[in-house]
């Protein structure tokens, strides 16, 4: 990054690298054991790649279709199935099914679930002047979720969005929808979170009324006070490195993060490990859940700091929720390094209509 970029073009580049880290890393999304990933793939995932048929590692079939989290596959009497019949429709013969891949059929270049769901708070900032509004969110996503035809191209739909379609369908007031369950406090409920303090703090919201906002909206979907305390860091982390002024203090803002945040001292971290499974998937969990993820994406970002397309890569190949926890990294390493990996964002299937949203919500990113 230099020193000389400004905080929109910052921004931007955050932006075109998450979704660059949520492709990247689709392809073999929850793979817990790394070395399926270099099975099928010969030297690991260096480009994007379209889904593989078979998953060695899914429980999709495990994963409720009525609600969230596991089991509980059959409906009351007179209730929508929520997976087919309420959101991901004509999709529900892909569930039930051993070693189906999560983003079945999914091509190079295609984004998932949460992505799209950014796009659906991006576009509502931005049809807002770049101010955020529960209520339209709400709409939208709703409207998005519910299409017929689904609206994006995945198969999957986290723990998170089955529970509040759950909760919706038996009467609850959409702000109360969100549902509580054994993964609600995942890295997946940062997802959406950038855009809106982009967006806010480029308009000149002060930062305590972003993170007010951010919880706010974060309850909606994910009501965990855990996370909410993880969510409250990371907006401050993403807010520095946003307004950063010298290129060079990047790697010491997100170590002082990590020790605020974790408590880990990342300098000390980094002389005790051989690998990055030493890491991810050793000392801390490769799965979605906040204590393992948070920790493992600010030690990426720590890492790879000045490095974009070899922390990405490297993500994808540790494998685990390497997509949620590959876009946060996207997030945080575009903005240190003011930059995309321009041989992959162009790839990307939706990238001339990612170009128009960016823009209508960072305006003068390149002025």
């Amino acid at each position: 990054m230099s020193q000389k970029t400004t905080p929109r073009q910052r921004a931007s580049a955050a932006l075109k690298s998450f979704f660059v880290a949520d492709a990247l890393a689709m392809p073999v999304h929850w793979y817990y054991n790394p070395m399926d990933i270099y099975r099928q793939f010969d030297g690991g995932i260096r480009k994007l790649e379209d889904a593989p048929e078979h998953h060695p590692s899914s429980i999709m079939s495990l994963h409720s279709t009525n609600q969230g989290g596991r089991g509980g596959r059959g409906t009351g009497r007179g209730q929508r199935e929520i997976v087919g019949e309420v959101i991901l429709k004509g999709r529900r013969e892909y569930w039930g099914k051993a070693n189906t891949h999560y983003h079945h059929g999914m091509k190079a270049g295609e984004n998932t679930l949460n992505a799209h769901c950014t796009r659906v708070v991006m576009r509502g900032l931005a049809d807002r002047g770049g101010n955020y509004d529960k209520d339209a969110f709400l709409k939208a996503y709703i409207d998005f979720m519910t299409a017929d035809p689904p609206r994006h191209p995945d198969t999957y739909a986290e723990s998170y969005h089955r529970g509040f379609f759950a909760n919706l369908e038996s009467g609850k007031p959409a702000d109360q929808c969100g549902a509580e369950t054994h993964d609600t406090a995942s890295i997946g409920g940062l997802v959406t979170i950038a855009p809106i303090v982009f967006s806010e703090r480029l308009a000149g919201t002060d930062l305590n009324s972003v993170q007010d906002i951010c919880a706010q909206h974060l309850k909606l979907t994910h009501p965990d006070t855990f996370l909410a305390k993880v969510c409250r860091d990371y907006i401050c982390l993403l807010d520095e490195l946003l307004f950063l002024e010298d290129t060079a203090e990047a790697k010491a803002v997100i170590s002082a993060w990590s020790k605020r945040s974790t408590s880990l001292q990342m300098s000390e971290l980094i002389k005790r490990v051989y690998s990055d499974n030493d890491v991810v998937g050793q000392l801390f969990s490769s799965a979605c859940y906040i204590s393992d993820s948070w920790p493992s994406v600010l030690f990426l970002a720590y890492k790879y700091c000045h490095q974009l397309e070899a922390g990405l890569i490297a993500n994808t190949n540790l494998g685990g929720d390497n997509v949620h926890r590959g876009a946060v990294l996207g997030l945080l390493l575009g903005l240190v390094q003011s930059e995309t990996i321009d041989s992959l964002y162009n790839q990307l299937s939706d990238r001339q209509a990612l170009e128009s949203e960016i823009a209508a919500l960072i305006p003068d990113a390149n002025g």
